[in-house]
């Protein structure tokens, strides 16, 4: 096996065991957002850059097949509805656009299920955003 062989090995073995950590590290800085640093634009980054990462190494193809375009296409959608969904369930319960206090009978737990899901549409729609961009850019030169 040659030297050019062998480095393609090394990364395809670390890249298998490096995304399901950045998978879980997407999650937890999108489930601690509305704690402290994070939330659904930063976890839709680092979500996004784990399918990046895999398409790098293993090519643009293996990647559609992972992510298909209907999946990235999908999430760019429900991820806008979602975020427009409580704002608009805020206005439904009589409050304004966006506003998490009608969301529940107390005023924090609706602020935390309010910010909790809109974060959530964020990342979702961060995460298929920049999937979508990447596959797009990279599959122009092929």
């Amino acid at each position: 096996m040659n030297r050019d062989m062998q480095q393609k090995v090394v990364l395809r073995v670390v890249s298998k065991f490096l995304v399901p950590f950045i998978l879980l590290f997407a999650l937890y800085v999108q489930w601690h957002g509305d704690f402290g640093p994070g939330g659904g634009f930063q976890a839709g980054v680092i979500f996004a850059s784990a399918f990046i990462l895999y398409g790098l190494i293993f090519g643009i193809e293996k990647t559609r097949r992972v992510v298909p375009a209907w999946i990235s296409r999908s999430g760019l959608a429900v991820g806008v509805l979602l975020y427009a969904g409580v704002g608009v369930a805020g206005m439904l319960l009589g409050g304004n656009f966006l506003d998490y206090n009608a969301l529940a009978h107390e005023a924090t737990h609706g602020q935390h299920i309010g910010i909790l899901l809109v974060e959530l549409g964020v990342g979702i729609t961060v995460a298929a955003a920049m999937i979508t961009i990447f596959v797009t850019f990279a599959s122009r030169g092929q």
